[in-house]
């Protein structure tokens, strides 16, 4: 409750307090300031003052004495001051509330608070003075009013992002440009917030600016009979109207484009687009030219003269239909320069005034102008030269009865006619000649001669041939049979035939002279002085002449030698009563005979003698004899043996029971003659050492003392000289122990269950076992299984061993803890999603004793770091700030000395993003496409997504497509993620620029593709691109960037591909492929056919007919396209058929060589192929005598023509 002073108490205190209020408000000073809306309440926190005064202003709100308040009485009705803290509560403020309250102390502390009280601003609206405006004329006025308001600042905002300050809530605009359109809103604030206006958008006309004029298609001259678009656009708001002019005449036309069709050379001239707006009254022009020119029509290369011949000259004329500017001339695809061969004024002629071979190919001449040219038909040039460099194939040497072939070339062009002579007669008209079967007659120089019948020219050259007789037979004979070792030997090569040389060879080996080998009479004899059992082997001898050589059959050398070397083999020992085997050899050929002696008497006639049982009346010297009857030789050895008596009885004799620690005693027993004894323990042999000792020689063996070591299998084996015996084992026990007692089972389990304790000690024999708990026997075997336990069952169990021939007996221990089971383990989150950047709990529970608890992420130990701490035992692990890779799956697992349990799998989902998103898509498209664009950020749970384009949305989900696309649609698209629960946006944006498309892509060729020369296509492009690459069946084409390099197969030249030269391989499907920065065009297939051949050429049909039948021979080429033929008969210069089948009927007159020439009409190349008629029965060989053979040629030439028509 309020007190209230006195009115004289008051008086004095407000004289007091203003006398030092100046001192007490300089020492401390709190401020604060607020500001509220009219008619709200307000408390101003005040301090502890004993004396003091609440001051609005200059004008006094209260005074305060000893916690008694005076409050005066103007503010009496609506304010109220708590009498602990002197708080100043005021209700229904009003504007005239703003200012300053000081709450004033006496002592040293002052408080000071600005409250400002304003009206909420309510209605804000914008006016422009005008809408409808001209560009650089006209000015606008902005006014911004509220309906409520106080202390109103106002700002004009332009679109989204430029504020201007409004003065008093007016701006003006001067001289407004195309960009102050808007829209424009205005935005009204105080103190309580801010309110915007709707929005104004300003109408304002402009333009036209300088008219942009284009030509489609762009070129620099134009086509007669072409299609020309002109258009003209200006920027220009509202649109601006079209007039056109040509030539400074109006013409008809007020469209935006301008269409000529089927143009001539009077459309040629300056085009003048005039563009006007309506509204501001302003116009602008732009103008273009228009060049047009006829295109060239035809173009034919044309040979003034005679057939290009070697060394003479030779004109090629180029003749051309419509306006030319320039004439090339183009060899095999490669430009003619003008130095290198005579060329008139304007190249229309191209002279060779002395024809070289090099000058023969495919000739084009082009011709050029503004807007068109034009290539030539191929006009080949074959140059005529030869016969040169005639030669022969074939051997100079041959034997009688073989055939002979000697084959004739020449270079020349037209291929040459040949004629072989021998002994000046004509033996064959083709360029092949096959002999009969050879005789020495036929030796001599056969001549060939070539004849070219375009050039006239004619060379000649030999070869002598020689016929010899061949080797018939070649054998090998001796002096003498046997061989003996150690005798001379003679072997003779007999041969059949002319002999040059003869050579040896032994064991397949080249047989050379040495002391013991030496040859006579020019090789045919090969003496061995004397034979060795070495020369032994298979021999043939080579005889050789000047046509070849042969050798002999195998010849078999066998030396007869021996007997040597002669041994036995044998025991020198035996036991009586057995039975032993001799065996007897010796180095013989062939082998010996043998016999074996005892006391002078043969007991055997085999190289092997076994004995009859043994007695030692058979002790004595066995002797063997060996006899080699064809070297009539002899050799003897012998062997000395001895017959003893065998052991028996072997048995090892042991003591009483060994015990470990005391001495014990084996004994070896045998009956019959005994060299010596020796011990063995499982089967391997016994070793003295320090314990064990041998004794008698070895027949007793004594251990000093046992060692449970010892145990195992013993033998002893007694020995003479022919044998040896094993007793049979005897098993050694040593018995000890027990030892140390070992006791197993579980040291901890839980309450209820039984566990089974086990108790062993090395002992032999077998120990008897006890077992003690609590001082009581519980069991008498090994093994002790308890009871259901219980916690009183806790304590230690003993187990003792006892051995009762050793009489010794050992004690084992084993403590036992029973505890109560884990039966509950599980994850326990906290109820608020986990963030990332925040903190985050998780807490383990466990039903049951717990000794410890471990953490574990992913099936992992989970470790504690300066994020995460484990508190409560590791009861709770807490993330002290929250990141995403700590999302996972969490299990905790409770330990106690009994076991562990683990929990459930607690999945922590960690809610993040979204990052920045990533946008996948193209950065160039081209007009009419399509642009799709992928947003993807990463977030958890996912994002939401929307595209923004120009500020405004164009889509709400990851994926975008924009189009098809125009110019106005290039610019920044922008992608924004949204996590509905983290409840954070992020943004990314790609730029997209829209490029003119590419319309059409097209392979072209203009020279015809021929096997062996060059070739090229060229991809025509309609539309920007950057590069261009080929493709040949669906796969890359390696090519080269340079066709300077000689070992380029293809290579590219622009937007030419050049095959140099093109081959049967390229033979495909091709696509030429153009790209720019918005895409990838591809061509359609393109399959070039490559014109080949002849490459070979074959006549079929009959060798032969008989007279008076007809008769048909067909001739065929590989070759594309198809071959043109013609059909020559016995060397005629004139063809006497055309086609591919001649057709006669067969007399004397229509025998002869028939020649076929395929032509092929595109590669211009010919070849040729030849045939032999003859009448039934006649050979095919023509052979003409000396004289009178040209008589006969020239009436068949006389007459062809006739048969064959």
């Amino acid at each position: 409750m309020e007190r209230r002073l006195s009115p004289a108490v008051t008086l004095v205190l407000i004289l007091t307090i203003i006398s030092v209020a100046d001192r007490a408000f300089s020492q401390s000073t709190l401020v604060s300031e607020k500001v509220l809306p009219v008619g709200s309440n307000v408390t101003l926190s005040g301090a502890n003052v004993s004396l003091g005064t609440w001051i609005y202003n200059s004008s006094l709100i209260a005074v305060i004495f000893s916690n008694q308040i005076s409050v005066t009485s103007s503010w009496k009705w609506r304010t109220s001051i708590n009498p602990t803290n002197n708080d100043l509560t005021i209700k229904g403020l009003n504007v005239n509330d703003s200012g300053e309250y000081k709450l004033e102390d006496l002592e040293h502390t002052a408080v000071l608070v600005k409250l400002s009280v304003q009206v909420p601003i309510s209605d804000a609206s914008l006016q422009a003075s005008q809408i409808n405006l001209i560009e650089l004329n006209d000015t606008v006025v902005f006014k911004c009013f509220v309906s409520a308001g106080s202390f109103v600042s106002y700002q004009l905002l332009n679109g989204k992002s430029t504020y201007v300050p409004m003065v008093n809530g007016s701006l003006t605009m001067p001289n407004v440009t195309r960009d102050n359109q808007g829209p424009f809103s205005c935005v009204a604030s105080n103190g309580l917030g801010n309110m915007s206006s709707s929005s104004v958008l300003l109408n304002i006309s402009y333009g036209p600016d300088k008219p942009m004029l284009k030509v489609m298609p762009e070129k620099t001259v134009y086509m007669s009979g072409s299609e020309i678009t002109l258009s003209c656009s200006a920027d220009s708001s509202p649109s601006a109207t079209v007039q056109w002019m040509f030539n400074g005449t109006y013409l008809n036309k007020n469209s935006q484009q301008l269409k000529l069709e089927n143009v001539s050379s009077n459309n040629s001239g300056v085009y003048e687009c005039i563009v006007h707006n309506s509204v501001t009254l302003r116009h602008n022009s732009g103008s273009v030219g228009v060049n047009i020119m006829d295109p060239i029509t035809s173009v034919v290369v044309k040979n003034t003269g005679g057939p290009a011949i070697l060394h003479k000259s030779l004109t090629l004329l180029c003749q051309v239909t419509g306006p030319v500017q320039n004439i090339q001339w183009w060899k095999d695809d490669q430009l003619i320069s003008p130095n290198s061969t005579a060329t008139s004024a304007d190249n229309r002629t191209l002279t060779f005034n002395a024809v070289q071979r090099s000058d023969d190919g495919k000739y084009v001449c082009k011709a050029f102008n503004a807007v068109s040219n034009m290539s030539s038909s191929l006009f080949q040039v074959t140059v005529h030269y030869g016969p040169e460099r005639v030669n022969i194939s074939g051997p100079n040497l041959k034997k009688t009865g073989d055939n002979v072939t000697l084959s004739c070339q020449a270079e020349s062009t037209p291929p040459s006619l040949f004629m072989w002579y021998f002994k000046d007669a004509v033996v064959s008209n083709m360029s092949t000649f096959n002999s009969p079967p050879l005789t020495k007659e036929l030796s001599g120089q056969y001549t060939c001669v070539a004849f070219n019948n375009i050039t006239n020219w004619k060379s000649n050259v030999s070869i002598n041939l020689s016929v010899i007789d061949p080797i018939v037979n070649v054998t090998i004979t001796t002096n003498k049979i046997p061989v003996i070792e150690n005798e001379l030997h003679e072997l003779t090569c007999e041969v059949t035939g002319d002999v040059d040389e003869i050579h040896w060879m032994a064991k397949w080996a080249e047989l050379k002279e040495d002391n013991t080998t030496v040859f006579h009479m020019n090789n045919k004899t090969v003496t061995f002085v004397p034979v060795d059992i070495d020369d032994a082997g298979t021999y043939h001898c080579t005889a050789v002449n000047f046509f070849g050589n042969m050798t002999s059959r195998a010849y078999i050398l066998v030396v007869n030698y021996g007997p040597r070397m002669t041994t036995v083999q044998g025991p020198t020992a035996a036991k009586a009563g057995a039975s032993v085997n001799l065996s007897c050899t010796a180095d013989s050929n062939p082998e010996s005979s043998f016999r074996w002696y005892f006391n002078d008497a043969v007991v055997s006639n085999m190289s092997q003698f076994t004995t009859p049982p043994l007695s030692k009346e058979l002790s004595g010297q066995y002797t063997c004899m060996v006899f080699n009857s064809v070297t009539n030789k002899t050799s003897n050895a012998s062997l000395m043996l001895s017959v003893i008596e065998p052991i028996a009885n072997v048995q090892v004799q042991p003591m009483n029971s060994a015990v470990e620690g005391r001495s014990y005693n084996l004994t070896c027993g045998a009956t019959g003659p005994v060299d010596g004894v020796y011990w063995m323990k499982d089967s391997k042999p016994l070793q003295a050492g320090s314990r064990i000792i041998f004794l008698m020689n070895n027949k007793t063996v004594s251990f000093m003392p046992a060692d449970r070591s010892d145990m195992g299998n013993y033998q002893c084996v007694a020995s003479n000289a022919v044998e040896n015996m094993t007793s049979n084992p005897y098993i050694l026990t040593v018995n000890y122990g027990p030892d140390m007692v070992n006791v197993t089972g579980p040291s901890v389990a839980k309450t209820g269950q039984s566990v089974s304790l086990y108790c062993s000690a090395a002992s032999v024999p077998m120990s008897h076992f006890t077992w003690h708990f609590g001082g009581s026997v519980v069991a008498n075997t090994s093994e002790y299984v308890t009871p259901p336990l219980t916690p009183s069952m806790s304590g230690t169990y003993v187990c003792t061993a006892f051995n009762n021939v050793t009489n010794q007996n050992r004690t084992g221990y084993l403590n036992l803890s029973v505890v109560d089971p884990i039966k509950k383990v599980q994850v326990e989150p906290e109820m608020n999603s986990c963030m990332e950047g925040h903190s985050y709990t998780l807490t383990c529970n466990v039903t049951g004793s717990v000794d410890n608890i471990y953490w574990m992420k992913d099936w992992m130990p989970l470790q504690a770091d300066n994020r995460k701490v484990f508190m409560m035992d590791n009861k709770t692990v807490k993330f002290v700030f929250v990141e995403r890779s700590d999302a996972g799956n969490y299990s905790c697992m409770a330990v106690n000395s009994f076991g562990n349990m683990t929990s459930s799998l607690y999945k922590l989902v960690v809610n993040y993003g979204p990052d920045t998103p990533v946008i996948q898509g193209p950065e160039f498209g081209e007009v009419g496409s399509n642009a799709v664009f992928n947003c993807s950020a990463s977030s958890t749970p996912p994002s939401q997504f929307s595209w923004w384009f120009n500020d405004s949305q164009v889509a709400v989900t990851s994926m975008f497509t924009a189009g098809p696309l125009t110019f106005n649609m290039s610019g920044n698209y922008t992608c924004m993620a949204h996590n509905t629960a983290t409840g954070k946006n992020n943004t990314n944006s790609i730029m997209l620029t829209v490029t003119e498309a590419i319309t059409s892509i097209m392979i072209r060729n203009y020279t015809t593709p021929i096997n062996e020369k060059n070739f090229s296509l060229t991809c025509e492009v309609v539309g920007p691109y950057d590069a261009i690459y080929w493709m040949k069946n669906g796969e890359y084409l390696n090519v080269s960037d340079s066709c300077v390099s000689q070992q380029a197969m293809h290579c590219t030249e622009k937007n030419m591909l050049h095959f140099t030269p093109v081959t049967l391989k390229d033979d495909g499907k091709y696509q030429c492929v153009a790209s720019n920065r918005g895409a990838v065009h591809m061509s359609p297939e393109y399959t070039p056919l490559i014109n080949y051949g002849p490459m070979s050429v074959t006549i079929t049909g009959p060798d032969a007919g008989s007279e008076g039948t007809s008769v048909s021979l067909k001739c065929s080429a590989v070759s594309r396209p198809q071959c043109d033929f013609q059909w020559y008969f016995s060397n005629q210069i004139t063809f006497v058929k055309t086609g591919p089948e001649i057709t006669f009927n067969v007399t004397q007159m229509t025998k002869g060589i028939y020649m076929c020439k395929a032509t092929n009409p595109v590669t211009n190349i010919s070849m040729f192929q030849t045939k032999a008629f003859a009448l039934g029965g006649q050979v095919s060989v023509m052979h003409f005598a000396a004289h009178g053979s040209l008589m006969s040629m020239s009436l068949l030439v006389f007459t062809a023509h006739m048969l064959f028509h």
